[in-house]
């Protein structure tokens, strides 16, 4: 039995409940009416669904996703008093055309930029630690999809389904999602990550894979601004110059540019300067590449211990699709801009559940986000939204607490530093039976 299916049982008795007071209370009106201002959407005229309740719809779609988009409208009370208690569908598919994508995607920029601000997060050598990834999404198999999004190629045929590409800059001690570009399957990553520039913030570490090595795209990063720096692993057929060597193992290089990126990128000098670090771990040999220079500012002990966070963006990847999404890879919307809505509107119900996530331990220094479980307080979470009644609402400080206490107590054990999972091949499906025991031909 669903999660859902559970809620409405048990919750039967309760036939008003209100989330829009309460989601209002993390998702500041100004700012969603800048986000509205910004993207050419915003209006005096008062609709019955006006563009808050909206944008709340769409992330109630990633917060409930077995449910009909209008009756998450339903379920949340979102709409405004009228004539008919509950909201027809066709007015929330009308509502979330009015609205489009790029208002909601305004939401999630201008909420990431705030929670940044306002949240202490940990950091390492004075720098907070972020990391950039991507990840592959399915549309609905539309026309129009496949049009705007494309598919998969091989030389079998083409896959049934459109993807989107999505690319994430994110924060590896509370996961939370600091910027995201998304496109087409034909966009690479490495050109949504050049997209993502423009969001580093400053005093930060950016760790990437070994596929996002292009000095043209790390000297942008790493001139953003103030102390923007980068590392990735380094690539075994790597030609570099020493420059100065630090000790056996570390040394100061030059990197040449090719004529190639020069014309690419405006203003790529002709050498970078980096640092090539090596280091062992269980016998095996590492290189990693950064451009922390500064031996005394970066120390090698230091160095050689950091890039391991780089896979904390594959959890919280995990995270989004088989928690919050609950493993149905299939966005629900038919056409390419409601599609990039409900993205948006994706990334928005997950970093809402991460704020309230640095809500709970924010008082609590030896508790990290990252270390409570995603998946029991996004339960807490949404049962807070359905069961805090209307005329409860001058107790919500007192219900708010009751939530955050709860959030604290989902703490994940400690990780097993001597877990070891290699990459093995998983075995196709098939719908046919396997028979075991075969025939002899005589």
């Amino acid at each position: 039995m669903s999660l859902l299916t559970n809620l409405d049982e048990t919750f039967s008795h309760a036939e008003d409940l209100n989330a829009i007071d309460k989601l209002m209370s993390f998702v500041d009106p100004e700012l969603l009416q800048q986000a509205y201002e910004l993207s050419g959407v915003a209006t005096v005229r008062r609709r019955r669904l006006p563009l808050d309740s909206v944008v709340l719809t769409i992330v109630g779609m990633s917060l409930f996703r077995n449910d009909p988009v209008w009756d998450i409208a339903n379920k949340l009370n979102v709409s405004l008093p009228g004539k008919n208690r509950f909201v027809a569908p066709s007015a929330v598919v009308q509502a979330r055309q009015r609205l489009g994508d790029d208002a909601v995607g305004h939401v999630f920029k201008l909420m990431a930029q705030r929670a940044f601000t306002e949240y202490a997060f940990e950091q390492w050598c004075g720098l907070n630690v972020l990391a950039v990834d991507g990840v592959m999404f399915r549309a609905q198999d539309t026309t129009e999809n496949l049009d705007a999004f494309g598919c998969d190629r091989n030389a079998k045929g083409d896959n049934p389904y459109p993807q989107v590409r999505m690319c994430s800059l994110m924060e590896t001690s509370s996961h939370l999602l600091l910027a995201s570009e998304f496109d087409s399957r034909d966009v690479g990553e490495m050109s949504l990550a050049q997209r993502l520039v423009p969001s580093v913030p400053d005093n930060s570490l950016t760790l990437f894979d070994r596929g996002y090595y292009s000095l043209g795209l790390l000297y942008l990063w790493m001139t953003k601004g103030v102390n923007t720096h980068w590392m990735l692993p380094a690539r075994k057929d790597l030609q570099y110059t020493v420059r100065h060597q630090l000790s056996e193992d570390d040394a100061v290089i030059t990197l040449e540019t090719s004529p190639q990126a020069r014309k690419k990128f405006d203003g790529l000098p002709e050498t970078i300067e980096a640092r090539l670090t090596r280091y062992k771990v269980d016998g095996k040999s590492y290189r990693v590449l950064s451009s922390m220079v500064d031996a005394m500012q970066f120390p090698y002990e230091e160095v050689v211990n950091v890039y391991v966070q780089r896979w904390e963006i594959e959890l919280g990847f995990r995270e989004m699709k088989q928690t919050l999404h609950q493993a149905k890879l299939t966005l629900r919307s038919k056409k390419p801009e409601m599609v990039r809505q409900e993205l948006w509107g994706l990334l928005v119900a997950y970093n809402l559940i991460r704020m309230m996530m640095l809500d709970a331990v924010k008082d609590m220094p030896e508790l990290s986000p990252s270390r409570l479980s995603f998946g029991l307080c996004m339960r807490h979470i949404i049962v807070f939204f359905l069961t805090t009644l209307p005329e409860t609402v001058t107790k919500l400080p007192a219900h708010y607490e009751y939530l955050m206490e709860s959030l604290r107590m989902m703490r994940l054990p400690d990780k097993r530093p001597d877990r070891y999972y290699p990459r093995v091949v998983r075995k196709r499906p098939t719908k046919y039976p396997t028979k075991k025991n075969a025939s002899q031909l005589n």
